[in-house]
């Protein structure tokens, strides 16, 4: 039995975190269902009211391969460190040179704080960087090794 799964994350703006984990992690919109020219057109076809449109976004890997994201609007705000959080891999792993691992994850955390991102530290191990833990728009930790 194949199961399938994603990840969803709270938020109280759903449409703008998506924006933001579509830069993230090279996401796309998750387009509408098979015979549905829009997810409005779904919306209404399935009776959802117009004043729930936006109380959710859906990102999808454009292979189809990795799980989706789901953002859904919650009223109240974080208030906690994630007990569950993402890794962004953008340095290629520990088996890539440091040199060159830790020039791809200062570009991507440059990149990453550009499109809304809070660097909340620089981890070091054996004495010298190793990765960074951010903060996405609305303060979902996050690390970039």
């Amino acid at each position: 039995m194949t199961v399938r799964w994603s990840v969803t994350i709270d938020c109280a703006d759903p449409r703008a975190l998506a924006r933001f984990w579509s830069v993230a992690l090279g996401y796309i919109e998750r387009p509408p269902p098979p015979g549905f020219a829009s997810w409005e057109a779904w919306f209404t076809r399935h009776g959802v009211p117009e004043a729930e449109w936006d109380d959710g976004a859906y990102l999808t890997d454009p292979e189809g391969v990795l799980p989706s994201l789901s953002f859904l609007k919650v009223p109240e705000a974080k208030t906690a460190k994630n007990r569950l959080h993402l890794d962004v891999q953008a340095g290629g792993g520990r088996e890539v040179p440091w040199e060159t691992r830790w020039e791809r994850v200062v570009e991507a955390v440059a990149r990453l704080t550009a499109a809304g991102a809070t660097v909340l530290r620089e981890d070091k191990l054996d004495g010298r960087p190793d990765h960074f833990v951010l903060a996405d728009p609305e303060g979902n930790e996050f690390c970039v090794l």
